[in-house]
């Protein structure tokens, strides 16, 4: 076998590059061995993203700050929504933070595979490092746009207390939510193309079955549960409980986007290590 046709490098076996067989949850070791290319990936998206713009890095706060005055406004003058007695703009602005970076790292590791066609047909890595990597650099713009969503918070006169120190489990949430997601998607999409164009779709719907613009009170008590089977609502929920004062607590909405996070990076996993023997055939 190839090695760019190959999956896994067995250590016990003289460093030879075999498939997995059957169904198998990827070698966290081998994934540790290469480290480096997932740092040198990350870099060339960074690099790649902001070469030859003239805001550099403040797209990362260009994209939600503009979105959310913009939502802001038509939320305000035309549907006139709640806002959980928080100032408008700061209310979206705290969705939208957390929700741009889902969509964004979602996105960026979906196409991860078929954007890395020529790598994978040259050289043998694992290739779960392509969608790891690729929602590295959402991550990095989820910080700086965090700061300025501070920034904006303390601007209002938005009071920060204790509950500040959840933020990094809503991050840590929303990233276990987005890998997972994408490795669903890499792997299927290598296949099935037109997954690519379902996405931005989905994305969309995705935005206003969410509690990003309105609060989850805004939802009838009937349908709340339902609507809870939406992860990204309980990640939602927490992520503004950590930073807006008298917002509801999460509470057992955090249960959905905890067990769907799991669900979603084990079987995603190995849905992943299963598909990627045929990748450098068919991509």
């Amino acid at each position: 076998m190839s090695a760019a046709a190959g999956t896994r490098r067995d250590s016990h076996v003289g460093g030879v590059i075999r498939p997995p067989a059957g169904w198998e949850l990827p070698d966290l070791r081998e994934l540790w061995d290469y480290r480096d290319l997932v740092l040198f990936l990350v870099r060339r998206d960074l690099a790649v993203r902001y070469r030859q713009t003239l805001l550099g890095v403040a797209w990362a706060v260009v994209q939600p700050v503009g979105f959310a005055l913009v939502l802001s406004l038509f939320l305000g003058f035309v549907l006139d929504a709640p806002s959980a007695g928080v100032p408008r703009p700061a209310f979206v602005l705290t969705g939208l933070t957390l929700w741009l970076f889902f969509t964004q790292a979602v996105s960026r590791a979906s196409d991860s595979t078929v954007g890395s066609a020529s790598l994978i047909s040259k050289v043998y890595f694992p290739r779960m490092v392509m969608p790891l990597s690729a929602v590295v650099a959402p991550a990095v713009d989820f910080l700086v746009a965090f700061a300025v969503l501070i920034l904006v918070l303390l601007g209002y006169g938005v009071p920060l207390d204790w509950h500040v120190v959840l933020v990094p489990a809503a991050f840590l949430l929303t990233l276990a939510l987005a890998v997972g997601a994408g490795l669903w998607l890499s792997a299927l999409v290598v296949a099935y193309r037109d997954i690519r164009l379902a996405i931005p779709f989905l994305i969309q719907l995705g935005l206003f079955a969410t509690p990003v613009i309105y609060p989850l009170s805004a939802i009838p008590d009937r349908f709340e549960a339902l609507y809870s089977l939406n992860p990204m609502v309980g990640a939602t929920e927490l992520f503004r409980w950590a930073l807006l004062p008298g917002a509801e607590t999460p509470g057992s909405l955090v249960l959905v986007p905890v067990l769907a996070a799991l669900l979603l990076l084990v079987t995603g996993a190995l849905v992943f290590t299963r598909a990627q023997r045929t990748f450098a055939d068919v991509i």
